[in-house]
């Protein structure tokens, strides 16, 4: 069964809010065996309403409307609902006892307004909204069905999951929908694509590839939309299973893997420890390892050294070697790791050091260069990268790589291999 997701308000259109609820929707309704087909955004207007509605009732089984359902005189949906289903508006005794209940409770006068939002179209089914004052509404069309719901995201998800998603299997047909995605790291993806080629076209009939790029790596993402449950199933773990002999290197696992969680996890089963340098990334790297629950089982400590003063007095960098290589340089890289690990004594560290832009780069060494290194106790590596990104992106993708450097190296160490 294929689905279309509406979202309605100007200010998704002029790019004051982010839309999170279409994504959220439509992993929702892939679970439940439903494709997503189209997402479309459309303004405030009833005729655009109206109209947009109408086409999509006769060419998706399954519509979803989130926005415009709100108390005040630009949320139009409703009345543009009432006039597509050509119905009058209908008191909804539950909605009307809840939002009394809930307002007054937060000290909120009861107005006018607020009683208007428990009327719904009289040919809908309620979708009861526990978290505000717009109850979701259920259409049905020729066997075809529209459900509208409000925008604030916890709102809609609850109506989503509570009232609609039991709904499914009354629309649904039995089809299946399956995605898996393997996770990629330290590989470009038109080299990715070079490597895995004859892979790709190997691939059994019904499964489909997708690329999908970040700066952080590339995702390689398996579909099926035909193909029963257990055959999907079976297609994709087989080929993840003969890919991962392919490029063992380079997977560092699955769905919302990241290249700091394996690391994380490589460290606190060793018991060995991590200390960050770093310049140009300015905590960056620190902030990947915090943010996960456990760090201080492994993590001791960082310094952002953006100046050559603190690389100099607080990690012992050579004012020699910046004065002579500059602060984007191997000797400085090395020695900010080396430093940071002598300084917290920890078993790990890694540092960089370059130039994220848009400005300060020069021939020899161009915005987007930067030196990264990985302090061990069998020694120092370093590599020298040029990212040909804005600055966001140099920073994503430079604290990725070296955080990647260590990673190979905790491999090594633990496969017993020579570097």
């Amino acid at each position: 069964m294929k689905a279309k997701i509406i979202t309605i308000g100007d200010e998704i259109l002029i790019g004051q809010i982010v839309d999170t609820n279409s994504a959220w929707m439509a992993t929702e309704l892939n679970k439940a065996g439903i494709a997503v087909d189209e997402i479309l955004s459309i303004s405030d207007d009833e005729r655009t309403i109206i109209d947009t509605l109408s086409e999509s009732l006769e060419s998706h089984k399954l519509t979803l409307v989130t926005g415009g359902l709100g108390p005040t005189k630009d949320d139009i949906t409703k009345r543009a609902l009432c006039k597509l289903f050509d119905c009058d508006m209908k008191n909804d005794v539950r909605s009307y006892e809840h939002n009394e209940k809930m307002l007054t409770e937060r000290g909120i006068g009861f107005t006018e307004l607020n009683k208007e939002q428990s009327l719904v179209p009289s040919v809908c089914r309620v979708l009861f909204n526990r978290n505000g004052t717009a109850p979701g509404m259920l259409f049905e069309r020729n066997g075809h069905f529209l459900a509208s719901m409000p925008g604030v995201p916890y709102e809609m998800k609850a109506i989503f999951s509570e009232e609609l998603s039991p709904l499914f299997a009354e629309m649904t047909e039995g089809g299946c929908v399956m995605h898996r995605t393997m996770i990629t790291t330290g590989i470009a993806e038109s080299i990715l694509a070079q490597k895995i080629e004859a892979w790709e076209n190997a691939l059994p009939e019904g499964i489909k590839l997708a690329y999908l790029p970040n700066p952080n790596g590339v995702r390689l993402r398996l579909s099926s939309y035909t193909l029963p449950a257990e055959q999907a199933s079976a297609y994709i773990e087989q080929a993840f299973a003969s890919l991962g002999e392919l490029i063992p290197e380079y997977i560092i696992g699955y769905e919302d893997a990241t290249v700091e969680k394996v690391v994380a996890a490589m460290l606190t089963e060793s018991g060995r420890t991590l200390s960050v340098a770093e310049s140009c990334t300015g905590g960056r790297i620190s902030s990947r390892f915090t943010a996960m629950a456990g760090a201080s089982a492994y993590y001791l400590g960082g310094v952002t050294s953006y100046s050559n003063d603190v690389k100099a007095e607080v990690l012992g960098v050579s004012r020699d070697d910046l004065e002579k290589f500059g602060a984007v340089s191997e000797p400085v890289a090395r020695a900010m790791a080396e430093g940071v690990r002598r300084l917290t004594g920890s078993d790990y560290a890694l540092s960089t050091t370059g130039i994220a832009g848009p400005d300060g780069g020069t021939a020899e060494k161009p915005v987007g260069t930067v030196w990264m290194a990985v302090a061990t106790p069998h020694g120092t590596i370093a590599e020298k990268r040029v990212f040909n990104a804005e600055r966001a992106v140099t920073i994503e993708r430079a604290s990725a790589f070296v955080i990647d450097m260590l990673r190979k190296e905790l491999l090594n160490e633990k496969n017993g291999s020579e570097r």
